[in-house]
Formats: structure tokens, C-alpha cells, sequence
């Protein structure tokens, strides 16, 4: 008889915290979740130690992200991008090209302000190298940095939102002499700049 008091006594405590968690967000007119789309400048800032003065060049790419409210004012954003081919030079010279893909997940706080919605954010990014084409060069096939965010929503209409965001994130990759030794440390760690819309459920 216990057990089963107390199996109904926590069926009743959760349907009620998800009662109401609902009822928090119906009060505001908007729902947990967040779907982004952005179109983004990925603008890296390219420093290595291996000598060869390696960079690869900018470019513009989608990116789509999903954010999770807990509260009104904390939230977590997973942001996913297809991946983007790169031409990596050497003191100007083109050496091949390779593919990244940094998806991130960050821990964000939202500030209440009247009119548009600003949010800071910081997590992780793991990025994956793949389609490696540099002649007698290898790349580490992956990278875990930091991941920085800042941006804004933008009230346009009834749960639709424009968005700008700025991250800073943190990838560095070990490059070597094919068979040979390691040359040093290629960092990317790019800022990528976005606009785009937001819908809230």
C-alpha cells in the first residue's frame, strides 16, 4: 500500500510541475521552444605555429539553431550548420581544402527589456574536419573549444521574432607532415555573425 501511496503521491508532484511549467508559458502568449534560421558570416581569425603562415578563407553559410526555455530567462541553444567547404593557404599560396561543421551547445540567460529580448550565452563547440585535401599535409580529424555568444530577439509579430547573433568560437587543429612529425597548432577560431527569423511554440 505504500509503495503504491507513493507511486500516486509522485505522479501527482510531476503532473503538476508540468501543469504548471505549461501554465507559465500560456500566461505568456509563447511556448519552450525557440527555432532560429540565419544566414551567417563565418569570418575566421586564422594564427597557427607551424611556420607556414596558414589561413583559410571566409565565407557565407545557413545555420540553423533550436533553443529549449526552462524559464523566462534561462534557456539552452543547440546551433547546427551543414558543412562548409574551406580553401586552406600557406603564406598566400593554396595548399587544398577541407570541411568543417562546429556545431554548439550553449547555456544562454535572457535580460528583460522593453521592446526586444537581448541574451548572452557560453558553452561548448565540437568541430569535425572532413573531405581533407591537402597534398602532404595531415589534419586532426577534430576539435573541442569554447564556444561565446551575444545577440538580441526582436518582437516582429505574435511569437515571431528577428534575431542577430555574434559567437566567438574557439577551434584549434594539429597540422602534420604526411608519415612526419607535428608542425604545430592551425587556430581557426572563428566569429560568425548571423540574421535571421525565430519562432516560438
Amino acid at each position: 500500500m505504500d509503495t503504491m501511496k507513493n507511486s500516486t503521491l509522485l505522479k501527482t508532484f510531476l503532473c503538476a510541475v508540468s501543469l504548471s511549467g505549461t501554465t507559465v508559458f500560456a500566461q505568456l502568449g509563447e511556448g519552450p521552444w525557440l527555432v532560429r534560421v540565419r544566414a551567417v558570416n563565418i569570418n575566421s581569425s586564422n594564427s597557427d605555429s607551424t611556420g607556414y603562415g596558414l589561413t583559410i578563407n571566409n565565407r557565407s553559410a545557413p545555420e540553423v539553431n533550436v533553443s529549449y526555455f526552462f524559464n523566462r530567462n534561462v534557456a539552452v541553444e543547440l546551433m547546427m550548420m551543414v558543412p562548409q567547404e574551406h580553401t586552406l593557404y600557406g603564406q598566400g599560396l593554396r595548399l587544398g581544402t577541407l570541411e568543417q561543421a562546429p556545431p554548439s551547445l550553449l547555456l544562454q540567460y535572457h535580460f528583460e527589456a522593453p521592446g526586444f529580448k537581448p541574451y548572452v550565452g557560453a558553452g561548448l563547440n565540437y568541430t569535425q574536419f572532413s573531405s581533407v585535401k591537402v597534398p602532404g599535409f595531415e589534419l586532426d580529424k577534430s576539435s573541442f573549444g569554447a564556444a561565446l555568444q551575444v545577440g538580441v530577439d526582436i518582437p516582429v509579430a505574435r511569437n515571431l521574432y528577428l534575431n542577430l547573433d555574434l559567437k566567438k568560437l574557439y577551434i584549434g587543429v594539429d597540422v602534420y607532415q604526411s608519415s612526419g612529425p607535428n608542425l604545430g597548432t592551425f587556430k581557426i577560431d572563428p566569429v560568425l555573425f548571423g540574421v535571421g527569423l525565430g519562432l516560438r511554440f
